[in-house]
C-alpha cells in the first residue's frame, strides 16, 4: 500500500513542477505529516525531492529526475480509454485504474504537453443518462464488469414471468444505453449471443477459469444490429396518416427513427396541398396515439378509426378550450 503511494507522488512531482504538502495530502488521501514522512523516505532512497520552506514552498523533483515507472498495466490501458466517461468507470469500479494510468501518461508526457488533460476535460465531456431521468447503478455491475475485463463466465440469475431463472454466461461486453447498463453475452448451451439488463440480475457468481473469446467479435455493430431489430420488433401494428411537410421532417423525433423510416421508404407523391399519406408502424393505439399527438396539426390519422376517433374527440376538446 506505501510502496504505491510513493510511486504515485513521485509520478505526480515528476508531472507538476512543485506540489505543496496540502496538494499532495488531497491527491494521496492522506495527512501532511504523512507527505513529509513520505518526502523524507523517498529522499533517502536516492530520489531527489527538495522541500521548499516557506508561504510559497511546497515539494519538487530536482536535477531533471525521471522515473521509468510510467509502463502501463493492462488494466490502466484499457481504462485509459474510457476516461473520457468518469460516471461509468466509478459505476464499474474502475476509477482508480483510470486514475493512475492518466498519472503515468502524463508523467510520460514532455512538460508543455502535460496539460493536456486538464485542457482536453475543459472542452469535451459526455454526458449518457437521458434528460428528466435518475440513473441508477446496478449493484451487481462491478462484478459483471470484472467478469467482461477478464474474460470470465458468469451464472447469473434473473426474474422472467415471475420465476428466477439460471443462465451461464459468457460476458462479452458493456453497454450504457441512455443511463441504464445491458451486458452482451454470449449464451454457450444455445450457441448465441444476447442482451441483458444488468439491473434485473439478482445474483451474478464468476467462475473460476476464462473463456475463449470470439476476436472478429463486434460490440459496436452488435448492439447496433440488436438494438435496430428490438426496435423493429415492438412495431406490430400499422396506422395510416396524412403528414404535412413539417410533419415529414418532425416524424422521427414523434415516433422514432426505425418506424419513420419503415414508413418513409414508401413515401408516394405529395397531393395539392403537399401533404403525403403514409403507413406507419406502430406500437400500439395507445402508443400512436401518445407519439402523434406531438406532430399536432402536422398529422391527420385516417385509420384504424377508432385512432383517428381518438384524436378527433381531442380536436374538440381542444377547440372547446379555445373558444
Amino acid at each position: 500500500m506505501r510502496a504505491a503511494r510513493l510511486i504515485k507522488m513521485v509520478l505526480l512531482l515528476q508531472s507538476r513542477v512543485s506540489m505543496t504538502a496540502a496538494e499532495l495530502a488531497r491527491e494521496l488521501e492522506v495527512s501532511e505529516r504523512t507527505v513529509a514522512r513520505d518526502a523524507l523516505a523517498l529522499s533517502e532512497a536516492g530520489v531527489p525531492v527538495y522541500a521548499d520552506r516557506g508561504r510559497a514552498g511546497g515539494y519538487r523533483l530536482i536535477g531533471g529526475y525521471r522515473t521509468r515507472l510510467t509502463g502501463l498495466a493492462r488494466g490502466e490501458a484499457e481504462a485509459l480509454f474510457l476516461s473520457g466517461v468518469p460516471g461509468a468507470l466509478r459505476e464499474m469500479g474502475l476509477e482508480d485504474t483510470a486514475s493512475a494510468a492518466r498519472l503515468k501518461v502524463s508523467a510520460a508526457l514532455l512538460p508543455s504537453l502535460r496539460d493536456a488533460s486538464r485542457t482536453a476535460a475543459q472542452r469535451f465531456h459526455l454526458d449518457a443518462p437521458a434528460w428528466f431521468s435518475e440513473p441508477g447503478t446496478p449493484e451487481l455491475l462491478p462484478p459483471v464488469a470484472e467478469a467482461v475485463w477478464d474474460d470470465r463466465p458468469v451464472v447469473a440469475r434473473y426474474g422472467r414471468g415471475g420465476t428466477e431463472v439460471e443462465r451461464t454466461l459468457e460476458p462479452y461486453g458493456l453497454v450504457l444505453k441512455a443511463g441504464v447498463w445491458y451486458v452482451c453475452a454470449r449464451v454457450p448451451e444455445a450457441g448465441t449471443f444476447r442482451v441483458y439488463r444488468i439491473d434485473r440480475f439478482t445474483s451474478v457468481d464468476l467462475g473460476e477459469d476464462r473463456f475463449g473469446r470470439e476476436e472478429d467479435f463486434d460490440l459496436p455493430g452488435f448492439w447496433e444490429e440488436r438494438a435496430e431489430q428490438f426496435a423493429r420488433s415492438v412495431l406490430r401494428a400499422e396506422a395510416v396518416v396524412r403528414l404535412s411537410p413539417e410533419g415529414v421532417r418532425q416524424l422521427a423525433r414523434a415516433v422514432g427513427p426505425p418506424a419513420a423510416r419503415a414508413a418513409l421508404e414508401a413515401l408516394g407523391a405529395p397531393d395539392d396541398w403537399g401533404w403525403v399519406t403514409v403507413t406507419l408502424p406502430v406500437e400500439s393505439e395507445e402508443v400512436a396515439h401518445a407519439q402523434l399527438t406531438g406532430l399536432g396539426p402536422e398529422v391527420e390519422v385516417l385509420s384504424p378509426v377508432a385512432l383517428r376517433e381518438r384524436f378527433a374527440a381531442d380536436a374538440a376538446r381542444l377547440a372547446a378550450l379555445y373558444t
